[in-house]
């Protein structure tokens, strides 16, 4: 997949699942399906598509990342999206969790705050005639709070707090997937699933995982003398 001729998609999305995805326990079948008909080489950077199989995060800029397969699977295994669902991305990242959540869920809004990668991902989206979702600009810990409420939160990037005003977008009894990272390092931390109950989040941690950081949920700095 590091050559310049990049083998036919189809076979590298059905490797990348055989490899990757069903290995780590990833079998429900509409998730297989969405992973393996949404072309991922097209939700990538231009010049990344001979690498956009491989195992590993795609740089897309400015510190944003595009998940490792592997780990994506996971986190949408762990969400459980119905077909009747409204979906939340944050942090649209060219638009690849997007599409696949798109095949999984009514309808879906994605919140970017990179004016670049809200452009391309809105450009993606529309090649590939995704037509049940949308993106819209603006800060990513703050949501689509005129879009809210939502049945499930996709957080697609690390975190070290999550804001009640993202929390606040959930339907009573919404999920929100995030991941929580350790302070000792950016491939440290956990996949967490938090429900609303009521005017709570009960939060319960699922696997070990780390991805870049999304601005704007960073935890304040403890005031020191």
């Amino acid at each position: 997949m590091g050559s310049d001729r990049m083998a036919d998609p189809a076979t590298l999305r059905r490797i990348m699942v055989d490899t990757q995805v069903r290995p780590s326990d990833v079998t429900r079948f509409p998730i297989i399906s969405a992973m393996l008909e949404t072309p991922r080489e097209a939700y990538v950077p231009a010049g990344a598509e001979a690498i956009a199989y491989a195992e590993e995060a795609i740089p897309l800029g400015n510190g944003r990342e595009l998940l490792e397969p592997r780990t994506l699977a996971k986190v949408i295994d762990a969400l459980a999206i119905s077909p009747d669902e409204e979906v939340l991305v944050v942090g649209a990242a060219l638009g690849y969790t997007t599409a696949l959540l798109s095949r999984l869920a009514a309808s879906v809004v994605a919140v970017e705050e990179d004016a670049a990668l809200y452009a391309e991902t809105e450009a993606n989206l529309a090649a590939q005639e995704v037509l049940n979702a949308a993106v819209i600009e603006g800060p990513l810990a703050g949501g689509a709070p005129k879009a809210a409420p939502f049945d499930a939160i996709f957080v697609d990037g690390g975190v070290e707090t999550v804001p009640e005003a993202l929390t606040s977008q959930l339907k009573d009894g919404g999920r929100i997937a995030v991941i929580v990272q350790d302070v000792a390092g950016r491939d440290m931390g956990e996949m967490r699933i938090g429900r609303r109950i009521g005017d709570r989040i009960s939060w319960r941690m699922e696997f070990n995982a780390g991805a870049a950081p999304l601005p704007g949920f960073a935890a304040p700095k403890a005031f020191a003398l």
